[in-house]
């Protein structure tokens, strides 16, 4: 919840998101379920009232497969 508005996060069924850094890139590697996902997380974001600096942490257990590195989805209106 932010600015009292409710932002709610969904998945779809059999999401799988990889995310690896390899070195100076970072790739992320999803099934067709995952990169739903990551779009409608994004779109989450992008929505109206959401303020600055809302953001969504992944992370390996928590939404990103085994061995992945954490990955933060922060919103930033600052130019």
């Amino acid at each position: 919840m932010t600015d009292g508005t409710t932002r709610v996060f969904t998945w779809e069924e059999g999401a799988r998101i990889e995310v690896r850094s390899l070195g100076e890139e970072i790739v992320i590697e999803a099934n067709a379920a995952g990169l739903k996902t990551l779009a409608d997380h994004l779109l989450t974001l992008a929505q109206d009232g959401t303020p600055d600096g809302a953001h969504l942490h992944l992370e390996e257990n928590n939404g990103l497969e085994e061995g992945s590195v954490g990955l933060v989805l922060e919103r930033c209106d600052d130019e």
